[in-house]
């Protein structure tokens, strides 16, 4: 026992412990040990931000988000280059970053989406190495195999405390769940938290912990909370989308799997919310309840909640002002991290529970391939998303789109880029017949006995023909623009530069 006290020094306690940088701060008027840093330059500064290293970002705020551009705008001004871009996703505010590709400041991106000047000047050649399109599961994928390391994650937060603890359904800009920033908390080497408000510690319950935080910078916004849904989850007057709507709820009613205790994800287009609506209708009519609800959230969802339709809501992402709001009031509107959702590496990703999952698609193809990504120019123009990995594990999955757009068709002979195997999907649904792969041959019974127009793809794709002819190739070069990688990280479809 002496021994041991003659090694037991009193003065060696303060040095126990993480070497995290902390300070003295007057928060509610007391000093408490905080992790705040004046300004984001010099969070950067801390972080150890090196040319060569990845940086991160979320993409919760999606169009909303005013952050990535700030952030890359001030590690342009300290003169990095050579970076690693890591978004979760990349929306059409994010334009901006076409002048930090051309001066050097990013040389390599993974994504889930590519959207707007951005994906046409990548699709047109401008970045000499390709983008990594991964899905949203896969993201957490390539994380968990090391081969998408992230050195800096910048986290974009509506409030937080000084320590660090955050969430996104309180506060001034609410966002709701901070399922993909959940990851890059869990996996960077340095987390650098940007905030609207600084609240009293602890600030819980958080979705952000401040055993993940090394650093919180106050700010005056880091998004616009109206804009994360604009021009996409808004309730459809159009009449084909209608249709649509009608169609596909009539799929999931005669598919043998609407009945008490189902499980479903629908999507944000207007085509899917109206799918949700017509469903619960046909729940309430017959007294059918569903488990859970997952992946993004939208307040359609959010109405089924509330109305005793769904048990559990379990939010990745939440898509409107309903969504986040009720993620913070509702105990059974649950948050969870990208992992948790669709991680095929997962110990236990959602996903494998899910029973319905509604998708849309910009291309289809006669072996039922879907493609997200590309549009009929061949431009980069879509996300990946949960796509690849909800159509994997669900029981059904249903591909909603109309048959043409405008004087362009949907269903193609080969889609432009695969991103979505066809052996994965299950249904197609159009304004003009409703599609069944052949492996399903029960299901197609089933809608037939139910009246449902069920036809051959190969008689979509020339009814499609009739009414648009034969699209014009597209002409590509040999350089690749960007990889398409499946939810396991392997390449399942490269997207060349336009010539």
């Amino acid at each position: 026992m002496k021994d041991f006290e003659k090694q037991f020094k009193q003065e060696d306690l303060t040095s126990v412990g993480a070497p995290i940088f902390t300070c003295k701060a007057k928060i509610k008027g007391e000093d408490r040990e905080a992790k705040l840093c004046a300004s984001i330059e010099e969070a950067i500064k801390r972080s150890g931000l090196k040319d060569g290293m990845t940086i991160s970002f979320h993409h919760a705020f999606r169009g909303g988000d005013l952050l990535i551009n700030t952030v890359m705008n001030i590690i342009a001004k300290m003169g990095f280059k050579d970076l690693t871009l890591a978004s979760s996703s990349l929306a059409s505010v994010h334009d901006p970053i076409i002048e930090h590709i051309k001066s050097g400041v990013v040389t390599q991106i993974y994504t889930s989406g590519l959207r707007s000047k951005l994906g046409e000047a990548i699709s047109k050649g401008l970045m000499k190495n390709p983008v990594q399109i991964h899905s949203h599961g896969g993201r957490v994928h390539l994380l968990q195999t090391g081969e998408l390391k992230i050195d800096v994650a910048f986290l974009g937060v509506p409030v937080c405390d000084a320590f660090g603890n955050a969430n996104g359904y309180s506060g001034r800009s609410k966002c709701g769940s901070l399922g993909y920033a959940k990851i890059d908390a869990q996996f960077a080497k340095y987390v650098i938290v940007l905030t609207e408000s600084l609240e009293a510690y602890p600030n819980v319950p958080a979705s952000l912990h401040q055993d993940e935080v090394d650093a919180v910078v106050v700010v005056d916004e880091v998004g616009d909370p109206s804009k994360i849904g604009a021009g996409e989850t808004r309730m459809t007057t159009n009449p084909k989308e209608l249709l649509l709507a009608g169609h596909t709820a009539k799929v999931i009613e005669h598919s043998g799997l609407f009945k008490e205790g189902f499980s479903l994800q629908t999507g944000t287009g207007g085509a899917s919310l109206a799918t949700t609506v017509y469903l619960s209708e046909k729940m309430e009519e017959k007294g059918i309840h569903a488990s859970f609800g997952l992946g993004g959230i939208t307040g359609t969802m959010v109405y089924m909640l509330k109305r005793g339709l769904i048990k559990t809501l379990l939010d990745v992402q939440s898509f409107d002002e309903f969504a986040a709001k009720s993620l913070g009031e509702n105990k059974n509107h649950i948050e969870i991290s990208a992992n948790e959702y669709a991680n095929p590496s997962s110990k236990g990703a959602a996903t494998r529970q899910l029973d319905i999952v509604v998708l849309s698609a910009l291309e289809v193809d006669l072996d039922f391939n879907v493609n997200v990504i590309t549009g009929s120019k061949g431009l980069l123009r879509g996300a990946s998303g949960g796509h690849s990995d909800t159509a994997a594990d669900a029981k059904l999955s249903i591909i909603v789109a109309p048959l043409t757009r405008g004087r362009i068709p949907t269903v193609t002979k080969r889609v432009n880029t695969i991103v979505t195997p066809g052996a994965t999907v299950d249904v197609v649904v159009t304004d003009q017949g409703i599609a069944v792969n052949p492996k399903n041959v029960e299901l197609k019974e089933r809608l037939k006995k139910a009246g449902l127009q069920v036809v051959e793809m190969q008689e979509l794709y020339e009814r499609a023909i009739v009414l648009c002819g034969v699209p014009s190739e597209i002409k590509y070069t040999d350089k690749v623009v960007a990889v398409i990688r499946y939810r396991d990280g392997s390449i399942i479809d490269v997207v060349r530069q336009l010539a």
